[in-house]
């Protein structure tokens, strides 16, 4: 595992925003998996930034999230869909449909998670995948668990998980109760993966996902096992280990 300690939140951005752009020269069409939330959110204003700029063509890049509420419709503003459209997709040379999210209007689980299995398949796997790391270990939303779920799947959100979100909808009511996600197991098949954490309160859970026990429990601990990890950390992220 590499790992890259940044000053702060807008220099972590960069460092794995180069990380990403340097995948999309070597390889023009290249898979990329992607992860939502707020931390990769400078990262992408960054690709953007540079694609503006002429230093970037995703003219042949496809794209397959990780994860995405089931429930919520592609217009909804709290959906994956919207999230990716907003800071990345609309803004940068990416063809539609090269573009790829679990359809989280479809209520047959069984039914999406196949079709989302198989597409990833069809694509020739992922070449390089972004991830973010929840408080408690989870990537995507692989919760803590008896075991590493494998393929593409649909979870119960935890209430950890629930009460996290509920910020960004109205009330926690709001927000859905499951979610179709990547599995370890289709994580873990991506050539290279890229983690990207910032802030103190990302320090601990950052000690014990890669330098601590591998155990489902933390489900990011499973990426000790991947041969091709780079970690992106501001200071504050990597305060518990270095």
């Amino acid at each position: 595992m590499k790992i890259y300690k940044a000053k702060d939140y807008a220099d972590m951005s960069r460092k794995a925003a180069n990380i990403i752009s340097a995948q999309i020269i070597m390889k023009p069409e290249c898979v990329l998996g992607l992860a939502t939330g707020s931390t990769p959110v400078g990262l992408y204003k960054q690709l953007v930034e540079w694609y503006k700029k002429g230093d970037l063509d995703f003219s042949a890049v496809k794209t397959v999230n990780l994860d995405e509420y089931k429930g919520l419709s592609q217009d909804n503003d709290q959906s994956y869909y919207y999230f990716m459209h907003k800071n990345l997709f609309d803004n940068v040379n990416i063809s539609v449909e090269n573009t790829h999210i679990p359809n989280g209007m479809e209520q047959d689980s069984e039914k999406e998670c196949n079709r989302y299995s198989e597409l990833i398949k069809s694509l020739g796997g992922i070449d390089l995948q972004l991830l973010g790391i929840g408080h408690n270990g989870h990537i995507g939303f692989n919760e803590p668990s008896d075991s590493f779920e494998k393929q593409v799947h649909c979870v119960d959100l935890t209430e950890s998980t629930i009460e996290a979100n509920k910020r960004f909808f109205e009330s926690a009511e709001d927000v859905p109760r499951q979610a179709y996600t990547m599995g370890i197991k289709t994580i873990m098949q991506a050539k290279k993966i890229l983690v990207v954490a910032s802030g103190e309160d990302k320090a601990q859970i950052v000690k014990e996902a890669f330098f601590g026990h591998i155990t489902p429990y933390v489900p990011a601990s499973v990426l000790q096992l991947h041969n091709d990890v780079t970690l992106v950390a501001d200071e504050a992220a990597l305060s518990k280990i270095y």
